[in-house]
């Protein structure tokens, strides 16, 4: 019999502590050891029961979950699975979550006592089963990372014609992964970026808006028939596709989103985005496939290659949070460069100069 995983759960809400490990402990596969009533002594039943996933509320007293987060995975970086309201202020806060380290997070219902519903319980329980399974904790150094600076740029403004679409597909541990990338990407490229992170509403907004308070590129969130312009990068809001498409005075590109049905379980889905662009023909192309699990973005990728002769950059294995979408690109064999998520923005720069 396999040994179940000891998961703690940290609330202030004696209520959701005790939903939260009933969920749980009705599944075979694990094991509540302990419940925490704020992130300090969360911290301190981590040292003694070494759990190996934790349900983290944010919004606690004495300590927070971002300041629980920070010390923990400085100094003993565990899976965490936060567990957030849909508010804005609160995915703004999740966001910033999993900014620090968070693999994840789940939303509660608005109607708390809907919490037990079977939809819900299967969601929870899907998410801890995940992060049971993570034991990489990527992080860029605290030393002062320089930014790579492109060579031959033109300064890129919205009068600029663009020269290369840079696809970007993640998913589990894309927040993080796109904070590693985007930040370091220079605005002067001549380049759009268009971005699908599988995300469920209302946590897109805040995902763009704090990306786009680190970067030199602007980072927002996708709208219909948002023209492509170069420096800017467009993010799929959750629960709508993102098509790329010729604009109505067939000298630009523009964004179409759609509600169509999910494709593989997403919407948005990587594999619709990079199929649209595929149909576009244009032969400037880079995707860039990062953390996450599945094979979202494989599909869509071999098109870009056969079909618009792209150019592929993988995230590699060490680096992921979950080796899934990566493995699958790289396992057909179509992924030019495989690197670490360090290197990725580097990659970019090099292939938008010369590709």
């Amino acid at each position: 019999m396999l040994e179940k995983k000891k998961v703690l759960v940290i609330d202030d809400s004696a209520f959701m502590r005790r939903v939260i490990s009933d969920i749980i402990n009705s599944d075979h596969r694990f094991i509540v050891v302990g419940t925490a009533n704020n992130g300090e002594e969360g911290l301190k039943k981590i040292q003694y029961l070494n759990p190996d996933v934790i349900t983290l509320d944010v919004e606690m007293p004495s300590m927070n979950g971002l300041e629980m987060l920070k010390v923990l995975m400085k100094t003993n970086p565990k899976p965490v699975v936060v567990i957030s309201a849909l508010t804005k202020e609160d995915a703004d806060t999740t966001i910033r979550a999993l900014g620090l380290g968070a693999v994840d997070f789940i939303t509660k219902p608005k109607n708390i006592f809907k919490m037990n519903e079977e939809e819900i319980k299967t969601h929870i329980l899907e998410k801890i089963f995940i992060a049971s399974k993570i034991h990489n904790f990527p992080s860029r150094s605290e030393k002062k990372t320089e930014k790579y600076v492109a060579r031959n740029s033109v300064l890129a403004s919205p009068s600029s014609k663009l020269k290369k679409v840079v696809a970007i597909g993640t998913s589990t541990g894309g927040p993080r992964a796109l904070q590693e990338v985007l930040p370091y990407l220079p605005k002067a490229l001549p380049a759009s970026y268009v971005i699908v992170q599988h995300m469920p509403p209302g946590f897109t907004k805040s995902l763009a808006e704090r990306l786009n308070t680190l970067s030199n590129i602007t980072v927002k969130e996708a709208e219909d028939k948002d023209i492509l312009y170069p420096g800017v990068a467009y993010i799929a809001p959750g629960d709508y596709h993102i098509l790329i498409e010729k604009a109505n005075n067939l000298s630009d590109y523009w964004i179409r989103l759609s509600s169509s049905p999910a494709v593989g379980g997403h919407r948005p889905s990587v594999n619709v985005m990079l199929n649209s662009l595929a149909e576009t023909n244009l032969n400037n192309i880079i995707g860039v496939i990062m953390t996450g699990m599945g094979s979202d973005g494989c599909e869509g990728m071999k098109k870009l290659k056969t079909k618009n002769n792209a150019f592929i950059i993988a995230q590699d294995e060490k680096t992921c949070v979950v080796y899934g979408m990566p493995k699958a690109v790289v396992e057909s064999g179509i992924a030019n460069v495989v690197v670490p998520i360090q290197q990725i923005a580097k990659e970019i720069v090099k292939a938008v100069e010369v590709f």
